[in-house]
């Protein structure tokens, strides 16, 4: 990631006081067993040492008794959709107001930091209002995760674009394409996203065959690579994700049906390319999202009974990519964003081990997005980090429970968590 990437430079300040946070039940992100007994101590914005519990706190330091509750990184959400969905007023009522969605935004995104999202790579909104958010956030207005963004996903003329007004940016050609990538950075982009398929969720898209060509695809990557920013692939058809893996793509985003061919599970492993499996969106769109998981479907029966058996293959794909040793990173991927969490619980229900869970949602997820300085408990990190009131490994949807996320520091700052709420 470049260093003048703007999501590093909207971060806020680092806090000013060191902490000592002590008597923790350490999970570093690694993978490693838990440590009981820790203490880090936090300053100016960064992991500076990790000792024992035992240890007297250094002078200036602000000492936090965690009293045995899990400290671990901050959750990093690879696939989110920063937007708000809001109701059609009804009639007779005032209507909705250009400006209203912005605001909902900044909330939930408020919102996704109270939970302990850290950091959010946004793979897709509509117009600008991800990059004032961002904006707005540098400038002080409100607390949120780090932010990236892909500006406009670069796409084939196709039907997507009719049903995505103003998420996408229609290239055809190589030279279209190179110039598309450009105009993402001009707007202030972090990485480019590329369908290099159609989408499950528009009727009229086949995501069976490629969308893009060889050469759309290879100078997408050429140029933003040659400029030091990363590519992520919306992949679903076999013939879409076999040419993201060839050209190089950073993150392959669902490619649910991999498993049907372990030659590019391998392929992936050995390159390093990252699978952002995305097992949410599935169930949304089946109609599986509610308590007790069913609900009346919203999509057309075509969809629905698509993502019925997408869920399927990407439940098989979860555990093939992973036992082929290819790295996986957490991607919520559905509404609301910020409830990251429940991804995380579906991973460990579809087979993934709650520990490589985990380090998905932190150091993967870090390393997917090319944050190198994130993701880990470890000296010399930024310090985004989440206190959780209870054990993650053996009862992973204790993430996704509010009331459960104690505190969650942001570059050594104390900015959100239960903690904080307590009545004086």
């Amino acid at each position: 990631m470049p260093a003048r990437a703007p999501a590093l430079l909207a971060a806020p300040a680092a806090g000013a006081t060191p902490l000592w946070l002590t008597n923790a039940r350490l999970l570093d992100g690694t993978g490693a067993a838990p440590r009981a007994g820790a203490a880090v101590l936090v300053r100016d914005g960064r992991i500076a040492a990790i000792g024992g519990a035992g240890e007297q706190p250094p002078l200036g330091a602000s000492t936090v008794d965690l009293e045995g509750r899990t400290l671990m990184p901050g959750l990093i959400d690879a696939h989110a959709h920063v937007l708000a969905k809001l109701p059609a007023p009804a009639e007779g009522t005032e209507p909705l107001l250009p400006g209203t969605a912005a605001h909902v935004v900044a909330g939930y995104l408020r919102e996704a930091l109270r939970r302990g999202v850290t950091t959010l790579r946004d793979v897709g909104s509509y117009g600008a209002t991800v990059v004032e958010a961002r904006q707005a956030m540098r400038l002080g207005a409100f607390r949120g995760p780090r932010l990236l963004t892909c500006g406009r996903i670069i796409s084939a003329t196709s039907p997507g674009g009719r049903f995505f007004d103003g998420m996408y940016r229609e290239a055809d050609g190589a030279d279209d394409v190179r110039r598309a990538v450009r105009e993402q950075l001009r707007g202030g982009a972090d990485f480019v996203k590329l369908m290099t398929t159609g989408a499950r969720t528009v009727e009229l898209e086949d995501p069976d065959p490629a969308q893009m060509t060889p050469a759309e695809v290879a100078t997408a990557v050429e140029e933003a690579h040659r400029l030091g920013y990363r590519v992520a692939a919306h992949a679903e058809g076999l013939a879409g994700t076999e040419l993201a893996v060839a050209a190089g793509i950073d993150t392959i985003e669902h490619g649910m049906y991999l498993n049907q061919r372990p030659d590019l599970l391998e392929r992936m492993a050995e390159q390093g390319q990252v699978l952002v499996p995305t097992l949410s969106c599935f169930y949304g769109v089946a109609g599986l999202d509610e308590p007790g998981g069913h609900a009346p479907p919203t999509w057309s029966a075509l969809l629905v009974d698509l993502a019925k058996h997408n869920l399927e293959q990407a439940g098989h794909t979860l555990t093939a990519a992973h036992a082929a040793g290819v790295p996986i990173a957490l991607g919520h991927d559905w509404n609301p964003f910020y409830n990251s969490a429940r991804e995380l619980e579906r991973m460990v229900a579809h087979g993934l081990p709650a520990r490589d869970a985990l380090v998905a949602a932190t150091a993967t997820g870090a390393a997917a997005l090319g944050l190198d300085e994130l993701g880990t408990v470890e000296p010399g990190k930024l310090a985004d980090l989440l206190v959780v009131d209870g054990d993650p490994l053996s009862d992973p949807g204790v993430l996704g429970r509010r009331e459960r996320i104690w505190l969650v520091i942001q570059l050594g700052e104390a900015v959100a968590g239960s903690a904080l709420e307590a009545a004086p």
